[in-house]
């Protein structure tokens, strides 16, 4: 119940995000993924955020702060490409450990994103999908039931981006990580097996040049 808000959200994001999809003219496609390098825009936006695990590992950490920076590119009109690196605090949830004590989560990311332009090319709705590594770190409170790890990611996102300029934009974005290997918390479970997911809500401001 403490993360039913997050799916909210989440369905939000990308049910607005596929009815924008909706309506583009399909005869339009063909030109609009058309490769053209001198109207490719590149920039760097800085995020924030909050999110949490989910499943096993959601029952035993709470949601946490995210700070992350990402540089991207929009080589196409409809199709973008971008890359960053992202800090997480997650606050372990566990009697067994002593106050104060959390997961932190390093990740290095790449993502592939989708979506058109509106409302006189200020606002673009989109979806993507990427692949990603995380190294999760127990502060040493904890160390004794959670282990260091690295752990693989498939993030899927649902967004939008407003452009208050050529170079200026802000966004919000919601994204899910299927995460794979993760077994930082076998130790802490009967059954010895780390299971869930990551659910993450951010904001970003950015510039392109």
């Amino acid at each position: 119940m403490k993360r039913s808000w997050m799916g909210g959200f989440a369905l939000v994001a990308l049910c607005t995000a596929g009815s924008a999809f909706a309506a583009i003219d399909a005869t339009r496609v063909g030109q609009e993924i058309k490769y053209d390098e001198s109207q490719t825009k590149v920039g760097v936006d800085v995020r924030v955020g909050v999110g949490g695990l989910t499943g096993d590992s959601g029952d035993r950490t709470a949601p946490g702060p995210l700070l992350g920076i990402t540089a991207g590119a929009q080589p196409w009109r409809l199709v973008g490409l971008e890359a960053g690196v992202e800090g997480q605090r997650l606050p372990i949830d566990d009697v067994r450990v002593g106050d104060e004590q959390a997961l932190y989560r390093y990740n290095l990311g790449v993502l592939a994103k989708a979506g058109p332009l509106v409302m006189d090319d200020k606002l673009r709705p989109y979806v993507g999908a990427g692949v990603g590594v995380s190294y999760i770190n127990a502060t040493d409170g904890a160390d004794t039931l959670y282990d260091n790890d690295f752990i693989q990611e498939v993030p899927l996102a649902a967004g939008l981006d407003y452009r208050f300029s050529e170079t200026v934009f802000a966004g919000a974005r919601a994204t899910y990580r299927v995460l794979f290997g993760e077994e930082f918390a076998d130790t802490v479970d009967v059954d010895g097996d780390t299971s869930g997911n990551l659910l993450n809500f951010g904001l970003m401001v950015g510039g392109r040049f």
